[in-house]
């Protein structure tokens, strides 16, 4: 979904809750594109990205205006700013509009259609149909479906690593490498070995790969994970593990079913990386004006099987630029404890 011209750049100030027994805590609301950002005014760090489309307000006609990101959401967000709420207005009355609202014959005729897809998909196209679902997916969809992939990993390794210092050490090291539209970048204490991405922008890393002498370690997997999502849609594996049926549900609702991402924890934590050459890994890390060495050394403490990466290594003499500082490097190696 496109938002208005007008209220692209607009921010207030607002009340939010992470779930129902929560403490209320001042938030910098921001109307993005698709998405409404809640940042800490403190840290600047967002604490959370709402999905425009699915927004939906719980006091209609009363003020302050209280919002969730969606029915089943246990955040609330309270706004009293009137050129805000009038912005989230306009958009949940343009989502209202484009609401299907079908009879009798356009359901019949929906689930023959839908049926239809189903048979062909299943009999002629299986792949062709998962890639078209993905190719049709906006961003807002990809972070939901993202979110769900990873909140099935979670079931299985427990909550991403957390710490005021070590978040704020992880968006530096993203924008370093990345800049302002770089993934993500999560830590998992156990059941990973080096790194694995998911859909919506995410990569996750392991605890072990912060245990290296540098930041250039950690750095490299992150590097590698992204070209491995660029080199094939995240998406796309997700869709095998949820089914045909539910790549149509999604197809033609924009959602998936509920439960459709359970199991592909272990599906992803079981799969090995996907292989890169090293010409296109050298490649990344000299665009990103990384030492490659360092993640060659993570990979295999005796640099025996990644040689060329030790030999050829854009930056011999280290980094040009600082990946972090030594107090924000300290903050990420300690992210776990």
């Amino acid at each position: 979904m496109t938002a208005l011209t007008k209220y692209q750049r607009l921010e207030s100030p607002g009340l939010w809750r992470d779930t129902q027994d929560a403490q209320r805590r001042e938030v910098v609301v921001a109307f993005r594109d698709a998405t409404l950002v809640l940042t800490d005014p403190r840290t600047d760090r967002p604490f959370t990205h709402w999905s425009l489309p699915a927004l939906i307000r719980l006091n209609a006609g009363s003020l302050p205006a209280l919002y969730a990101p969606g029915p089943d959401g246990d955040e609330t967000l309270e706004l009293d700013d009137p050129d805000m709420i009038a912005a989230l207005e306009t958009v949940l009355g343009a989502v209202k509009r484009r609401t299907p609202r079908p009879g009798r014959l356009r359901g019949t005729l929906i689930g023959g259609i839908t049926l239809g897809i189903v048979t062909i998909g299943v009999i002629f196209l299986p792949d062709a149909l998962l890639r078209h679902t993905a190719t049709m997916l906006p961003f807002a969809t990809r972070q939901a479906i993202g979110q769900a992939a990873l909140a099935d990993v979670i079931r299985l390794t427990g909550k991403p690593c957390a710490s005021p210092l070590g978040d704020r050490a992880l968006d530096l090291l993203s924008e370093r490498l990345f800049g302002g539209g770089g993934p993500a970048l999560f830590v998992l204490r156990e059941g990973l070995k080096g790194a694995a991405h998911l859909p919506g922008n995410i990569v996750l890393l392991s605890k072990d790969t912060l245990t290296a002498p540098l930041p250039e370690a950690p750095a490299g997997f992150a590097l590698a994970e992204n070209l491995r999502a660029t080199a094939t849609d995240p998406v796309l594996p997700l869709l095998a593990h949820a089914g045909l049926s539910a790549t149509v549900r999604l197809l033609t609702t924009g959602t998936l079913p509920a439960g459709a991402a359970t199991g592909y924890g272990e599906v992803l934590l079981q799969s090995p990386p996907a292989p890169l050459t090293d010409e296109t890994l050298l490649a990344a890390f000299a665009k990103a004006a990384v030492s490659s060495a360092p993640y060659a050394y993570a990979l295999d403490a005796s640099g025996e099987s990644t040689l060329s990466l030790i030999e050829a290594d854009p930056y011999r003499g280290g980094s040009p630029r600082a990946l972090l500082n030594a107090q924000d490097w300290d903050s990420l190696k300690a992210i776990c404890d």
